[in-house]
Formats: structure tokens, sequence, C-alpha cells
């Protein structure tokens, strides 16, 4: 089969979604140990002409993976829960991720901006403020992304995040895919949405230096409403970069990203990279019969 789409997903709990040209697929085990699973069709939104538009694409990619994200985690820890009757769902767990985005913007946008402030008497300088302030969302980043790392269920989902990343690397390698050949492939990928996030808190420092030191409020007011443009923008520098990673320079802009990526992955068991590759197998197979039906469908 072409390697030409790029096939990607995410790590939930006790699983791997998987997302393919029409549907995403989302592979759990359960209490007992077999593996399900969920397959669905992807809104048009997901997969029309905007999705492949320089910019507005890194858009809707971004609100495509928070909302096929949430529904896959949903349906996991359902699936993973079962065996204790407990149910994840409902308005009440969807407040809990609104606060949460809250909770994200204040620590990564707005907090890091009020504690540059403390600096505001000893710097005249318009962009040595917005490079403190730069900084110091690196450093909360780094500081949240090592302390959650430490916690025993993270730690489950970053080794279903390097299943993942070992079974897209295998499949985009063109080997024979099975759970003993994917392993020795490597846990870090260069479209990952950790280097993805690097990038956004990278170019969030130039595209404040450019909005340059006003009311506080204003600012504020910036680093909310810029988001998505800012997200759009490292959207397309992190795939240009997997584009172009057999050039040594760009490799080594890509660096730090891949470098980060052993604080979010950790090595799976064969276990975990059967899952993985169960979900991708579902979204093959399903666009493989899409290729298949698709001359039938225009004669008639």
């Amino acid at each position: 089969m072409a390697r030409d789409f790029r096939y990607g997903g995410q790590a939930v709990m006790e699983g791997v979604m998987m997302r393919g040209q029409k549907t995403s697929a989302t592979a759990v085990r359960r209490p007992n140990g077999e593996v399900v699973v969920n397959s669905k069709p992807l809104p048009r939104l997901y997969t029309g002409r905007l999705r492949q538009t320089p910019f507005v694409r890194g858009i809707i990619v971004l609100i495509e993976s928070i909302i096929l994200g949430i529904n896959s985690l949903f349906y996991s820890a359902n699936i993973a829960l079962e065996e204790e009757g407990e149910d994840v769902s409902g308005g009440s767990t969807w407040v809990i991720l609104g606060l949460s985005f809250a909770l994200s913007i204040s620590l990564f946008f707005v907090a890091p901006l009020f504690l540059a402030k403390l600096f505001d008497p000893y710097i005249d300088s318009s962009i040595i403020f917005h490079l403190i302030e730069g900084g110091i969302r690196l450093v909360i980043f780094l500081v949240f992304l090592r302390l959650i790392s430490l916690m025993p269920d993270i730690k489950r989902t970053f080794a279903y995040h390097g299943a993942e990343h070992k079974t897209i690397n295998a499949y985009e390698n063109g080997v024979d895919l099975d759970a003993k050949t994917i392993q020795k492939y490597s846990t870090s990928h260069t479209r990952c949405g950790t280097a993805f996030l690097l990038a956004v808190l990278v170019i969030a420092i130039l595209v404040f230096a450019l909005v340059g030191r006003h009311a506080v409020w204003l600012m504020v007011l910036s680093r909310i409403l810029l988001i998505p443009v800012i997200a759009a923008m490292g959207y397309e520098a992190t795939q240009f970069g997997a584009r172009h990673m057999n050039n040594v320079l760009v490799r080594a802009i890509m660096a730090p990203g891949m470098w980060l990526q052993s604080f979010t992955t950790r090595e799976p068991d064969e276990k975990q990279v059967e899952v993985a590759l169960t979900a991708l197998n579902e979204v093959l197979a399903t666009d493989q019969q899409t290729a298949e039906q698709a001359p039938a469908e225009v004669a008639t």
C-alpha cells in the first residue's frame, strides 16, 4: 500500500487512537486482556480541502486533535474501567475538561507574562522582556512534563505513546508489521505532538515580541487570541521539518523536539505494541476498502 498519506494518532488510557484518511480507530485492551476497537468516520471538516490548506489546516488539526482525543479518551476510559463499574461521561466531565483547558492557558500563556512583569523595573528592551517570558514558559512546560511523567498511570499512557510512534515508524519504513519487528523502531517521531508543542512555545516568543509591550490586559488578551495563529505556524514548521529530515540544518533544529519526546514516551511491551498495531490495521483496512470501491462508485 502506498505510504503517501501520513498516518498518526495518540495514546489513550490502555490504548491507542489512530487517524486514517476517512476514519479514526481506537484500540483498547480490556482488563481481561481482550483488545477491542472502536472505528468512526471522520467529519468532512477533517478530510476536506481546508484540511490541506496551509496555515488553515493547522487550526483544523488543533480542533481535530482536541475533539478526537477527548472522544477517544472517554471511550478508552470506559473500557479500561468497566470492571470497576465506573463510567466516564456526562456534562461534569466536559466541565472538568473545560477547566483543564482554562488552567493550561493560564499556566503556559498567562502566568509567564505576569512572572516576566516582575522584571519590568530592570528591563527596557521589549525583545529581552519577551525572551524572558518565553524562557519562563519553556521552564514551566519542562517541569510540568517531568512531574506528570512520574505518575504511574501517565507512565503507562506514555508507553502506549511510544508504541504508537514505533508502529508508525515501522509502517513508514515499509516493513512487515508485527510486534517483534515494530519493537526495533524508535519511540520518537518527527510529527509528534510534543515536538509541535515545543514549536508553538518557541514561535510564541517571536509572535508576542511583534505584539510588543502594552497594557497588561491587552497583553493577556493577545496571549489568548493568538493561540490559533501560533498553533497554525507551529504545525507548518513541524510538518516542514518532518519532510526535510535529510537536511543537516533541519535535523539540528528538530533535535530539541525529538529529545523532548523522551519525557512523553516510554518503551512499550509487546502487548502495548499489539494494541497500537490493531488500531493502525483497522484504519489501513478501511482506507484500502475505500480505495477499492472508489472506481465502482465513479462508474455508477
